[in-house]
């Protein structure tokens, strides 16, 4: 697969991983051409032993995660909540996916990932290599992860 393809293949699934961490477009766009840049920086070095989509959602993860600590150890300003629903004309349904994603934005960066991953319809055994954790350490995660959001969303009469 040549590097245009790849980048066709996963650029729109990349940004929306970046946006679960980030939650700022403008910011997100940038650490998805970061993480593209590396990756056709490195496609050389990538061997097989792992799927591609793995590898490229790895780089895109610590490259987001290395952002999240460089801001924190900066201590800027707290990262703004914006939300740009695709086509969505419904002003409930924003709403809640606005406030979903402010939900998603205050769990842990862990958590955000796999439910990031989660969200874009990653496989369970693939999030587990990803993370580097087991299949089913990933399985209670996510369980417990939507448990939190159904209550927050149910608290606030969101759902």
């Amino acid at each position: 697969m040549d590097f245009e393809q790849i980048y066709s293949t996963y650029m729109t699934k990349i940004f929306r991983l970046c946006m679960g961490y980030i939650n700022d477009e403008e910011h997100a766009r940038d650490l998805t051409q970061e993480t593209f840049i590396s990756v056709w920086q490195n496609l050389n070095t990538f061997r097989n032993q792992a799927d591609l989509g793995t590898w490229i959602y790895k780089i895109a993860t610590n490259i987001c995660l290395r952002r999240i600590e460089v801001e924190k150890r900066l201590k800027t300003t707290s990262i703004p909540i914006t939300c740009n629903p695709a086509a969505e004309t419904d002003q409930v349904t924003e709403e809640r996916h606005k406030y979903l994603r402010a939900c998603i934005a205050e769990l842990s960066e862990i958590d955000r990932l796999i439910i990031g991953l989660f969200l874009e319809g990653i496989p369970q055994d693939r999030i587990a290599e990803i993370m580097g954790i087991s299949h089913a350490n990933v399985r209670v995660k996510v369980h417990r992860i939507k448990e939190v959001l159904t209550q927050k969303m149910k608290k606030n009469e969101r759902i």
